[in-house]
């Protein structure tokens, strides 16, 4: 058993109610378990000696987790961020300054446990952890392009350089469509915080930065905090954003049960 001196493990599922394409997303329907009860119960199997609980504003979602005998706790709806409702949580549970938070969201029913188990894996074999996420490869130009996937560059120690939208590193002595796609990796938004550093981030003004581009992480970088970036061999499978979505995922979870 480990000293209760060393820093525990938590893990918090945001799962907001409100959404701008999906709303009540938490609450859908995914081959016979709403959403969130199908997330939760993911990371419970990927991670069993874990303390997890989800962070809802919502009654409805409260509903269903007691239902399922699920732990949850309240949160303000004015949240902006799943680290904000995340913060909120550790305090009102009287987390320690050194716990390591694991932010899972809530949309996120296909997460791979294998990555799940490797990512804390990862933050435990990091005594100075500030913040923790994950890259993987791109694998294609298209993905290069595509602003709504996340680039980061890190430097000897795959700690975070920066995240931009735009290709980054930019390769000066070729075309676009002749970069070698090894050199670029894709971020990945699991994200791990010491607490203390969770609690500083998101007490802390928006950057400049961080408003240009969209992208919270970048108000870490701008604190001068170190996020450690776990390398993984490939992207999971993409969360539940629109009905599409959710079908694919539903398809999945069904061709899984054969």
């Amino acid at each position: 058993m480990l000293s209760s001196n060393l820093p525990s493990l938590r893990i918090v599922i945001p799962a907001r109610y409100a959404s701008s394409r999906l709303p009540g997303k938490p609450l859908l329907d995914l081959a016979g378990l709403p959403m969130v009860v199908r997330v939760f119960r993911r990371v419970e199997m990927a991670l069993r000696d874990a303390d997890i609980v989800v962070a809802t504003d919502d009654r409805r979602i409260a509903e269903v987790l007691e239902l399922h005998a699920i732990p949850f706790v309240m949160t303000d709806v004015a949240h902006e961020s799943g680290s904000d409702r995340t913060a909120e949580v550790a305090r009102l549970l009287d987390w320690r300054a050194d716990d390591i938070i694991v932010n899972v969201q809530g949309d996120e029913p296909l997460l791979p446990s294998e990555l799940l188990r490797d990512f804390v894996a990862f933050c435990h074999s990091r005594p100075n952890l500030e913040m923790a996420s994950v890259m993987v490869p791109l694998s294609s130009h298209e993905q290069l392009a595509d602003a709504n996937i996340v680039k980061v560059v890190v430097d000897r120690h795959d700690n975070a350089l920066l995240f931009s939208r735009s290709p980054i590193p930019f390769c000066r002595d070729s075309s676009p469509p002749e970069w070698p796609l090894n050199e670029f990796s894709r971020h990945v938004g699991i994200y791990a915080y010491r607490n203390a550093s969770l609690q500083q981030l998101t007490v802390s003004p928006v950057c400049r930065l961080e408003s240009l581009e969209k992208l919270e992480q970048l108000r870490a970088l701008w604190m001068g905090m170190k996020i450690a970036m776990m390398k993984w061999h490939a992207a999971p499978p993409h969360g539940v954003d629109t009905p599409e979505d959710a079908q694919r995922v539903i398809e999945t979870l069904l061709k899984d049960k054969q």
